[in-house]
């Protein structure tokens, strides 16, 4: 299932345990080495000398209640783990971020972006137009294939592609179906077969 980030913003972590919220989710943790999202910022009452992480990995389920755990047991601090430890450092922040294509024009800043629940891997980016080039799309949507670097100042992503030149065919005699795939000769026509 997609969906956009901003709704994983502020959303309710319901514990098995309490059968009720336990904390609600700050911000996203994402990896920018692989543009996915490797943990989420909680906040609640039962949390106290923060920072406190849920990992993704410790989500039994997302539904439309919120993320659903087995209790505050789950949520950890970003020193219990690794790796987590790492990227939470980097302090990387997608919101805001100016994406510039490889030309080095500014195509805008990002304000949204869709992720695969399954993974939780973002694949697009939601890019807001700069001013003066917004008059005809105020938004970009912007697939992560075509993303090429991301550095500490940008997101940089390939130029709009070259559109292919069209090709000329030579058609000889009458009509040709294009969608006929073998290379049999034409049927004669009537006036040919009489002479």
């Amino acid at each position: 299932m997609m969906l956009l980030g901003s709704t994983l913003t502020k959303a309710p972590v319901m514990g098995l345990q309490t059968g009720g919220e336990i904390a609600q989710t700050k911000s996203a943790i994402i990896d920018p080495a692989t543009l996915t999202i490797i943990a989420y910022v909680v906040e609640g009452p039962l949390l106290e000398d923060g920072p406190w992480l849920l990992r993704i990995a410790d989500v039994r389920e997302l539904s439309d209640l919120g993320f659903i755990v087995d209790s505050t047991d789950e949520f950890i601090k970003p020193e219990d783990v690794l790796k987590v430890e790492e990227v939470y450092k980097l302090n990387f922040t997608l919101l805001d971020m100016p994406v510039i294509d490889e030309r080095r024009s500014k195509l805008g800043k990002i304000i949204d972006f869709t992720l695969e629940t399954g993974s939780f891997t973002i694949q697009q980016l939601t890019v807001r137009r700069p001013l003066l080039k917004s008059f005809n799309d105020t938004e970009l949507l912007i697939h992560r294939s075509q993303i090429i670097e991301i550095n500490d100042d940008a997101i940089v992503v390939h130029s709009e592609a070259k559109a292919p030149e069209p090709e000329l065919h030579e058609v000889v005699g009458s009509y040709v179906n294009p969608f006929r795939k073998n290379d049999s000769p034409a049927p004669e026509s009537s006036d040919t077969k009489s002479s």
